[in-house]
């Protein structure tokens, strides 16, 4: 199931403050709602805030994927031309070419991931300035049905400026981040 995040810029954490406790009680849950600012330290003193995680500020997760898939391809290269070559029919066999291909698999995903912690995130690199600005970005992670709360909330909210919106497969992560606090609520009372 598709997930539509959509995208605010405030300069206001107390607006924001009531945004987020607004979306609360009408059904969104505390993991869709997040707020991206340079400030992180001002997120403290507001009870409904909360901030974007500074993993998920790096793109680690992207670009490790995008090294994962350059690792696939070497693996199967380096498997191919040991193949061709015909240096799998020697004594020595597949064994050290498939730990080869294993190697450049890790290697290559590995160095996906260290260049992600370079970079910001590609879903808020287009937020820099506005940081920069001193300005605040409220992300908003919608189910299809939750659209009108968020609607019918930002009625009463004129000075959030609408940044954008865009489509994400991440509605398991959603669950996920609702069921573990759930989960350790009913294990450790």
């Amino acid at each position: 199931m598709k997930v539509l995040r959509r995208y605010f810029i405030s300069d206001d954490l107390d607006d924001l403050d009531v945004v987020e406790e607004q979306l609360e009680s009408a059904g969104v849950s505390t993991p869709q709602i997040h707020v991206l600012t340079a400030h992180d330290a001002e997120l403290d003193h507001h009870e409904h805030l909360h901030r974007v995680q500074s993993f998920m500020k790096k793109d680690i997760v992207h670009s490790t994927l995008i090294g994962a898939v350059v690792g696939v391809c070497g693996f199967v290269l380096v498997l191919a031309v040991a193949r061709f070559f015909g240096w799998t029919q020697t004594a020595v066999g597949w064994v050290p070419f498939v730990f080869l291909a294993v190697v450049v698999l890790g290697f290559c995903t590995w160095e996906g991931g260290l260049f992600g912690i370079q970079e910001p995130n590609y879903h808020f690199a287009r937020f820099e300035k506005a940081i920069k600005d001193g300005k605040h970005i409220l992300c908003v992670d919608l189910e299809h049905d939750q659209e009108v709360i968020l609607d019918g909330v930002l009625k009463s909210h004129p000075k959030l400026d609408p940044a954008g919106s865009e489509s994400l497969h991440q509605h398991w992560v959603i669950e996920f981040q609702k069921r573990v606090p759930r989960f350790f609520k009913q294990t450790w009372p």
